[in-house]
């Protein structure tokens, strides 16, 4: 068994915790229907919290699961009325959460205002039916760029930040992303690490730092490394 406890000495995160907090993702673009079911009976096997799927293959039965998708993914670089319209289909459609993902080019150039009307278009669609996440990228951000993403998310009326499509060639998640991103909007939003998480050890760290919530394709060897 893997050593999951935190940096701060405290306990080790259980399985169950941790299954709790899992969006058990498939976006892969070559997915098939079949994949798609097989990654809901695995989610349903695990204990996992959802499943996050692409829009296209909404909708589905996954009983016991919360439903999560994505919209503008994974460039962002869609109209914001694309995003919102996608988000506003998804949901009548299922899909009780929604990542969105953010102009990431709005955001590098410091046009925050760009980025907050982005994210307003997108959550005026979906309204109060829906979980709104928003994907920030920030492996391609700098520290400036990541707190005030993540101040226009919040002023935007998001539930959570993400930090990774997992699609980016910057990389995905880390310690350092997340322990800003909470310290800007913890407590208040969700923060969920996504993107390249791949051992118990990762996973555990990334909890510590703050994330309220991990997105996974390899969930079941991760939740491996946890104790019962």
């Amino acid at each position: 068994m893997a050593d999951t406890t935190s940096e701060s000495g405290n306990r080790a995160l259980t399985r169950g915790e941790v299954a709790a907090m899992i969006d058990h993702t498939l976006l892969a673009p070559e997915a098939t229907g079949d994949q798609v079911a097989a990654t809901i009976e695995e989610a349903r096997r695990l204990g996992v919290y959802a499943v996050c799927l692409s829009p296209s293959m909404l909708p589905v039965r996954a009983p016991g699961l919360v439903v999560a998708t994505v919209a503008g993914f994974p460039s962002g670089k869609h109209h914001s009325l694309v995003k919102g319209t996608e988000a506003r289909l998804s949901v009548e459609q299922g899909a009780a959460e929604v990542d969105m993902v953010i102009d990431i080019g709005a955001a590098v150039a410091g046009d925050y205002n760009a980025v907050l009307s982005d994210i307003i278009t997108v959550r005026e669609a979906i309204g109060d039916r829906a979980l709104l996440k928003v994907i920030i990228e920030s492996a391609a951000l700098s520290d400036a760029a990541i707190v005030e993403t993540c101040r226009a998310a919040e002023r935007a009326g998001a539930d959570f930040v993400k930090t990774s499509t997992g699609f980016h060639p910057a990389g995905g998640a880390s310690v350092h992303a997340v322990r800003l991103m909470a310290e800007t909007v913890g407590g208040r939003l969700g923060i969920k690490a996504s993107g390249g998480i791949r051992t118990a050890e990762a996973a555990a760290e990334l909890v510590a730092a703050g994330a309220t919530r991990l997105g996974l394709s390899r969930s079941a060897a991760i939740l491996d490394g946890f104790p019962e």
